[in-house]
């Protein structure tokens, strides 16, 4: 597979990602188009089929695979993380983790990992429609968590220390916003739910502060799923998770099922690009993006600075421009709006049969 646009991420090259291994060629939301196939690959997979992958790898034979869940094993070694990722010209990989992406264009494509991720968390925190749902961040994986909590008719809340983007939360479906930066978290959800607290917390910005919120700010009875890592030890107070006879989950990666599904929501123009991306740069600029980044942290936000490997450098919003002016605000609300109730349910994932075995490279 010939790649032609992957996203880069601050974590890994600031080093707040505990599950790095260095050195590692970063990339792990990918858009690429068949360049070669094998002898047993189907001729769907045709050579210029554009596509995406899974970045996860999975061993088909620890206690997750034998499951079916595939997407936590024991062994997964995600690219751009505990292997090479697809900043490169070329990737070897197995036919059955090839998804085919319905004419998506590359940049739209980098998304798809991103927004399957936030729409497995919703499964994982089992939400249905008399749930209130806070999801703390609003990144790419925020947006889905909330576009899919709305989806299954629960009320979203959103939290988040942008104000445009807890703007944009609520055109997409958020019931409420919370700007976490002007007063206690936990205080401002108790007064949005009757004193109740949310009964269900997905906890998407991957920090100790807001890993202990969740657990303080989520009702008796309820349900809290942690997306990411934090990358030092977080203190809980361990009476609550009795005392509240809390169920607390964890959701990594996703499915391949949830890939497709994801595909087919894009597919319908819901997302832009435009306003996940903060920049879209040329192969060469890699470096200088990601400097920027660790840099200005608030110029970028919790948004995905797109690496295109098909020729120039584009901006979509310049760097260093924060995201509050009325013509980027029209631009978000007209585009989401037209997400309120376009994410899927996800399905249960599939098994890979042609998976490599622990210790590979693939």
């Amino acid at each position: 597979m010939a790649p032609a646009a992957t996203c880069l991420r601050a974590k890994s090259y600031c080093a707040d990602n505990p599950l790095v291994t260095y050195p590692v060629v970063p990339g792990h939301e990918v858009a690429g188009e068949v360049g070669a196939q094998g002898g047993a690959v189907p001729q769907g997979l045709r050579p210029g089929t554009t596509v995406t992958v899974p970045s996860y790898s999975s061993c088909g034979m620890c206690t997750s695979c034998r499951q079916e869940r595939v997407n936590s094993c024991r062994y997964n070694r995600t690219l751009g993380v505990q292997r090479d990722g697809a900043a490169v010209e070329y990737l070897s990989i197995p036919y059955a983790k090839v998804h085919p992406t319905a004419g998506l264009s590359p940049e739209v494509t980098t998304l798809v990992e991103p927004l399957s991720v936030g729409s497995h968390a919703v499964r994982r925190a089992g939400v249905c429609p008399q749930d209130t749902v806070m999801v703390i961040g609003y990144g790419a994986v925020g947006l889905a968590a909330v576009l899919g909590a709305h989806r299954m008719g629960a009320a979203p809340i959103a939290v988040d220390i942008d104000a445009a983007k807890l703007e944009t939360a609520q055109s997409l479906g958020a019931r409420n916003a919370i700007d976490s930066s002007r007063g206690d978290l936990v205080e401002q959800a108790q007064q949005m739910t009757r004193g109740d607290g949310p009964s269900v917390v997905i906890e998407a910005v991957r920090s100790a502060r807001t890993f202990v919120s969740a657990v303080d700010a989520v009702c008796f009875g309820g349900r809290v799923a942690y997306v990411g890592y934090v990358n030092r030890p977080v203190e809980f107070e361990p009476k609550y998770f009795v005392l509240k006879e809390l169920n607390i989950r964890g959701s990594r990666n996703a499915p391949a099922s949830g890939f497709d599904e994801v595909i087919a929501l894009l597919s319908t123009g819901v997302v832009d690009v435009r306003e996940v991306a903060s920049r879209e740069m040329s192969l060469s600029e890699g470096p200088e993006a990601l400097r920027y980044w660790r840099d200005h942290p608030r110029a970028v936000g919790g948004s995905r600075i797109l690496l295109a490997f098909f020729g120039g450098c584009r901006l979509e919003r310049p760097m260093g421009i924060e995201p509050t002016s009325r013509a980027w605000k029209a631009r978000v609300i007209a585009i989401i709006r037209r997400a309120r109730s376009a994410l899927p349910r996800l399905l249960e994932p599939p098994h890979y049969t042609n998976e490599r075995r622990p210790g590979s490279s693939s």
